[in-house]
């Protein structure tokens, strides 16, 4: 989930989060980093997994991953007391802000069905957001400029969505809606109360009973409430706590995931992250016109926050340039303890997930996990048409 663990309620807290306050993984895709020389079965350099192995060697993270639905690469290990060897592309870990694909794609599923009109105002469905002049395009668009509710949560206790909403509603608007872009993850917890209010369920059954049981993504699950473990098997994760940032870099994978919500709740694996994408991008959740709307109604975000130039935000999905030509559609997610990067590529030129078991946001470790996507991305390209 972007921009998370903000804001905390003491001074020891605050400066704590204070460096997490920059995380929306977006993707600096550049020239290829120094780090081990990992070659292939045939001693070809092997550029996915020396940006993997940068990541373990100069950048310091624990573990990291590469699946692109054929290979699975890894450099480091899933648990740094034991040394356990990192999981594959079966294992389990938080998909944060990636969820938000999840929620975008099931509110347009709603936008089809005619139940939710993208243009109207968001309160209709969403009541709390009366006078607030918003509309779902806009929520969907990141484009509503409600204020981040995530920098005046208590993590110290649990509250509600509707509560969570409160919280920014309490607080100035960033700026006229449809004015400029401005990523919040408020945008996202109203989108999941717009599923609730339409469909008289939860959004997260919502998303279970028409996403994640069709396309058989047995190991995606929404955490339940109070549930902090990540189920079956996964690498630990390392971060700086957001109830004791005064710790340092601690064992963080227990995470109360149920409140990270509709923008960054889900649990899921490579492989299953891997099917949403191409099930998504390859036209099997949306009517062709609903998916261009996804797809085509964007706003340029290069140069924003972690966005390199050529990158646009759509409806919960991104583009990202691609060293080979062209670009890739996906999303992006850190929590403390583990960054996601991926999505399919356009022309449905191959779909690769990347995972770090630390928050990876900035510097050399987002180069190197944005361009291992890129290189997996590129290699796959390059074998495709070579057939």
């Amino acid at each position: 989930m972007n921009r998370t663990w903000t804001r905390p309620r003491t001074a020891a807290r605050r400066a704590g989060a204070a460096a997490l306050l920059a995380a929306v993984v977006a993707g600096a895709v550049g020239a290829a980093a120094p780090g081990a020389a990992a070659r292939g079965a045939e001693g070809a350099l092997d550029p996915v997994q020396s940006r993997l192995d940068a990541l373990v060697e100069r950048d310091g993270v624990p573990g990291a991953l590469a699946y692109d639905g054929r290979t699975t690469r890894t450099a480091g290990v899933a648990d740094t007391a034991t040394g356990r060897p990192m999981v594959g592309a079966e294992g389990r870990y938080r998909m944060a802000s990636n969820t938000k694909a999840f929620t975008a794609t099931a509110v347009m599923r709603l936008v089809a069905a005619g139940g939710v009109r993208l243009d109207a105002p968001a309160a209709r469905y969403v009541p709390q957001l009366a006078g607030t002049g918003v509309t779902v395009r806009q929520l969907l668009k990141q484009t509503s400029g409600l204020p981040e509710y995530l920098q005046f949560v208590d993590w110290s206790r649990g509250a509600t969505e509707e509560e969570y909403l409160a919280l920014a509603l309490d607080h100035p608007a960033d700026f006229e809606p449809g004015a400029r872009w401005g990523y919040s993850n408020t945008n996202y917890l109203a989108l999941g109360l717009l599923i609730k209010h339409v469909t008289g369920e939860d959004y997260r059954t919502y998303i279970e009973r028409t996403l994640i049981g069709p396309l058989h993504l047995k190991d995606t699950y929404w955490p339940a409430k109070d549930e902090l473990a990540i189920r079956g098997p996964h690498a630990r994760n390392y971060g700086v706590s957001p109830v004791d940032p005064g710790a340092g870099v601690t064992d963080v994978t227990e995470l109360p995931g149920y409140e990270f919500g509709a923008s960054g709740g889900l649990v899921t694996t490579p492989k299953d992250q891997n099917a949403f994408w191409n099930a998504l991008f390859g036209g099997r959740l949306l009517p062709g016109w609903a998916l261009r709307a996804m797809t085509h109604d964007t706003t340029d975000v290069g140069g924003q926050d972690t966005y390199p130039e050529g990158s646009r935000y759509g409806y919960g999905v991104a583009s990202f340039p691609l060293s080979c030509g062209g670009a890739y559609w996906g999303h992006g997610g850190d929590l403390p303890g583990g960054s996601v990067a991926g999505g399919r590529a356009d022309r449905g030129r191959g779909t690769v997930t990347v995972y770090t078991t630390t928050w990876a946001a900035e510097g050399d470790r987002l180069a190197d996990l944005q361009g291992a996507a890129d290189a997996a991305l590129c290699a796959k390209d390059r074998t495709d048409r070579g057939r």
